[in-house]
């Protein structure tokens, strides 16, 4: 089963007031590569989620944003009434010495720094919070999982069309090779009868089997079709796997167009060339498409 390297998965949880939202992204990457953003005081938890993380993903970038907001009460602020008298007390001096009289609005006084100490029943218990944080990380995993098994899916099914044209296109290069030395004696068969018309010449028949024999072991392509289609055969083999394997297949890709490229240098034939093209065209879809493969 085939994995996309692309994929998004999100999940939200809340529970004794509090709640987290967690978001993952992932794009393609010859290794793993995690990044993580979490809320002010959960710096503790990085570890545990990339550990999570890397149980789930074995190649790709990973992007995983984690939201934690705990609800505040009554009981999450606090009058700091120190603070508060000697504000009043500056205030009040400083209204003595430049002769400015008034009430100063209270309002106004919790405005100034310090007044309100806030969440002070609310500080992030990264511990205690971790297990529902857990949860939803590992609802996030799942959902992502999901997601690139869909696209994996998408993507077997071309890959496999795409090998199957390439092994097409293999047949018809089969049935075509043993063609090329016939063509080639008839040609040099035409050329030399010419010669000795021409300059009244003999010509030891031994002397043209030779060299039509010279041409077709040179031109010999039989070992690098076997191996091509072998390749081809793994290939569609590995895209069953229970794992995906997006290595592999990269490797086998780079194989078969090893042996293409040979057979287009070997092959002296218009027709092979024809099919060496659109092997190669091929294949460069399918290398395209295997760098977002797991």
């Amino acid at each position: 089963m085939l994995l996309s390297m692309t994929g998004f998965g999100e999940a939200h949880c809340q529970r004794d007031g509090l709640t987290v939202a967690v978001e993952l992204r992932s794009i393609n990457s010859r290794y793993v590569k995690i990044s993580i953003r979490c809320g002010e005081g959960y710096g503790m938890l990085e570890p545990l989620v990339e550990a999570a993380l890397r149980g789930g993903i074995r190649r790709g970038t990973v992007q995983a944003t984690i939201r934690i907001h705990r609800a505040r009460s009554a009981e999450s602020y606090e009058l700091n009434t120190a603070v508060l008298d000697r504000y009043r007390q500056s205030l009040s001096r400083w209204q003595g010495l430049s002769g400015i009289s008034g009430e100063i609005p209270v309002a106004n006084l919790l405005l100034l720094p310090g007044v309100v100490d806030e969440d002070i029943n609310n500080v992030a218990d990264a511990e205690a919070d971790w297990p529902l944080v857990r949860e939803t990380l590992e609802t996030a995993i799942e959902n992502l999982a999901r997601m690139r098994a869909e696209e994996g899916r998408a993507m077997e099914a071309d890959l496999r069309a795409n090998c199957r044209a390439a092994l097409e296109c293999v047949g018809r290069i089969a049935a075509q090779a043993p063609q090329v030395g016939e063509s080639y004696r008839a040609r040099l068969k035409e050329r030399i009868e010419r010669i000795v018309a021409e300059f009244q010449v003999t010509l030891a028949p031994g002397d043209l089997i030779r060299e039509v024999g010279l041409f077709a072991e040179r031109c010999d392509v039989s070992e690098e079709i076997v191996r091509l289609r072998s390749h081809c055969e793994q290939f569609e083999a590995s895209l069953s796997l229970p794992e995906s394997s997006g290595r592999k297949l990269d490797f086998l890709t780079q194989e078969m167009l090893r042996e293409t490229n040979t057979i287009g240098s070997k092959a002296n034939d218009v027709q092979i060339a024809r099919e060496v093209i659109e092997i190669k065209s091929v294949l460069e879809r399918i290398r395209e498409m295997i760098q977002n493969v797991e």
